[in-house]
């Protein structure tokens, strides 16, 4: 009798550790264990998302009240630049002849989230160039003038407005829209062929001495020291944007112009400050 009653109970362990454990395995596979995904759960700790960045400037107008004269008055210097800003403009030139509507338009070389690229190290040198530094790059290489002093009120306001229009966009993103430094083609470039082109497609814009609007050589065309004097630069600029409004120019045909019109005469640049001099020479991607 003894061994029956130990031999039940025995049984009876048995069984319901059986059934325990068919209990867990049930409601283990039965009911989904929702994880949350682990770039979701890690979403807090790493900051803003890594997504592209979307071109959509905001409007000059609509800048907070507190910086929009400056906004404004940098959005105006850029498009207008010997009316808003007279001191500093020493061709025929304007900003705008490179970054239409403010920089905002991708139609020429935009401006927006450029704020978000600098500071930058200098090609050559290894210096730090800041937002400010190239925009002085830009005003003395490109308008072969006297650039605004760093606490001008010229430079405030083009440094305010161009912060303005890189709002949203992530600090040190890469800019879908900016340009490359070449256009990565092997051709030779031939000044005597883009000569031809160049009457044939350009004169009737720049002029048959490159004096027309903007001007492209002569006192009233950018430097030898603008990023636009070097050959790739200027080609990148023509294969893009260039006829106006119906960009049409092979790689080559954009490699040709490009040699002929750097070959003719542009104004001397004086470099008086090599760390800045170096961070202007690269393909044309903004202030």
């Amino acid at each position: 009798m003894k061994n029956r009653t130990l031999l039940f109970s025995l049984a009876l362990t048995l069984m319901l550790l059986a059934f325990g454990a068919w209990t867990l395995t049930f409601f283990h596979y039965g009911t989904p264990v929702r994880h949350a995904p682990a770039a979701q759960a890690l979403a807090p700790l790493q900051g803003p998302s890594s997504a592209e960045p979307v071109f959509s400037p905001p409007r000059p107008q609509d800048a907070p009240e507190n910086i929009r004269d400056a906004v404004m008055l940098g959005y105006n210097i850029i498009n207008d630049t010997a009316k808003f800003a007279p001191n500093h403009v020493g061709n025929e030139l304007t900003c705008a002849a490179c970054h239409l509507d403010g920089g905002r338009s991708k139609d020429a070389i935009p401006l927006v989230g450029v704020a978000a690229t600098y500071p930058r190290v200098a090609p050559g040198n290894g210096g730090v160039v800041d937002l400010a530094m190239r925009v002085r790059n830009c005003f003395a290489r490109n308008l072969n003038a006297t650039p605004p002093a760093y606490d001008s009120r010229e430079m405030r306001a083009v440094l305010a407005y161009l912060q303005w229009i890189s709002k949203g966009v992530p600090v040190y993103a890469k800019l879908p829209w900016a340009l490359p430094a070449s256009l990565g083609s092997q051709h030779k470039p031939d000044p005597t062929q883009g000569a031809k082109i160049y009457a044939d497609q350009c004169a009737m814009c720049h002029g048959d001495a490159g004096e027309g609007s903007p001007a492209l050589w002569g006192k009233g065309a950018y430097t030898d020291g603008s990023a636009l004097h070097g050959i790739d630069a200027f080609a990148v600029f023509t294969h893009k944007f260039m006829p106006k409004d119906d960009p049409s120019l092979t790689p080559e045909q954009s490699l040709d112009v490009a040699a002929f019109v750097n070959s003719q005469p542009h104004p001397r640049f004086a470099d008086a400050s090599p760390a800045q001099g170096t961070a202007a020479q690269g393909a044309p991607q903004g202030k």
